[in-house]
């Protein structure tokens, strides 16, 4: 084929810009195979932008003419190389290991509470027990209070009050360790490790977004797979944060002591309402009273987490009992 059809592309990197020349019909493996050799990022690791897309990993034998790729285009990579991932799974490895031994040492250990009169029992029973973010990653304070927000967050201390559920560990899953994960459940709560960070580690992903995929991980404490029961219940775990927080919003409900963020819907949710009703047409009248209007937006809600949660699926880690179990934790 003539010099003419080659699509030359340039692909920046970390500030760097690598140039390339490739025929049409190359696929989107051979790229990056090309750019691990020029950048050290393996290709699970590699993540291209261009145009406002994004190819997927099992788009790997697509052309680039199929991707989208067009000649003279800018393509930008994010990614981490093999050295990164050496050392961050190094330190991973030896912070396993130091939990570990702490696990174990708490499992033998006898637990002392100290009542303080603002809290009963229960509440400390069907709580998360311990929080830590990962030291070895940027900025682990910030960490850190994401994660005591999700511990404090009232809603969640409610659905975990209702359902019984308690967690040993609440903490990190490191973008490099499963780039392809957003959240694990190990041994049905013993441990449960949320994504908190972005792909570069520039900075935290929603407090929202966040907090739906331990809605997602704490529905694993119960549900394995992602079955029918398991559907069920993560619906209506999501259902009831969204109504504990209207009512307190309404001043119907409130927890002592807590002065935080609440459930207000947003103006596109409310626009999103007006399409999920029978029909797919409707108009939210200004005769509806305000129960009305607050129903309809929280099952327009409910429709959206519903379709998140089909996404969240293939970004969970936890998918039966042989999932759940850490090859790191060993029995007693």
């Amino acid at each position: 084929m003539a010099s003419s059809n080659l699509l030359k592309l340039n692909i920046a990197y970390r500030g760097q810009t690598h140039p390339l020349s490739l025929l049409p019909d190359t696929t989107l493996a051979v790229l990056q195979a090309r750019l691990e050799e020029l950048t050290s990022v393996p290709p699970r690791q590699q993540k291209l932008l261009y145009k406002g897309k994004s190819p997927r990993a099992q788009d790997d034998q697509m052309t680039l003419v199929q991707a989208g790729i067009k000649d003279g285009m800018k393509i930008q990579m994010l990614g981490t190389t093999t050295q990164e991932l050496d050392g961050l799974n190094a330190v991973e490895k030896e912070r396993e290991k130091r939990d570990k031994i702490l696990r174990e040492r708490a499992l033998k250990a006898p637990v002392k509470v100290r009542s303080t009169g603002t809290a009963n029992s229960s509440s400390l029973n069907y709580s998360f027990h311990q929080l830590t973010p990962l030291s070895h990653l940027p900025n682990p304070e910030s960490a850190h209070a994401l994660l005591q927000r999700l511990s404090d967050d009232p809603a969640i201390a409610h659905v975990m009050q209702k359902h019984k559920f308690s967690v040993g560990v609440l903490t990190e899953l490191a973008p490099h360790e499963h780039p392809e994960l957003l959240g694990l459940n190990v041994n049905a709560g013993q441990q449960i490790k949320l994504r908190l960070r972005t792909d570069r580690y520039d900075g935290f992903r929603t407090y929202k977004e966040v907090r739906r995929v331990l809605c997602h991980e704490l529905t694993h404490n119960v549900w394995g797979d992602h079955d029918n029961n398991f559907k069920e219940l993560n619906s209506q775990l999501n259902r009831e944060v969204a109504q504990y927080e209207s009512s307190v919003s309404a001043g119907t409900h409130s927890l002592s002591g807590y002065d935080g963020d609440v459930y207000e819907p947003s103006a596109s949710l409310e626009a999103e309402a007006r399409g999920h009703v029978l029909g797919g047409v409707a108009f939210l009248s200004l005769q509806d009273s305000a129960e009305d209007r607050r129903l309809r937006i929280l099952k327009a809600a409910e429709a959206r987490l519903r379709k998140e949660e089909e996404e969240l699926e293939d970004s969970c880690g936890t998918a039966g009992p042989s999932a759940m179990k850490d090859p790191a934790v060993t029995e007693p």
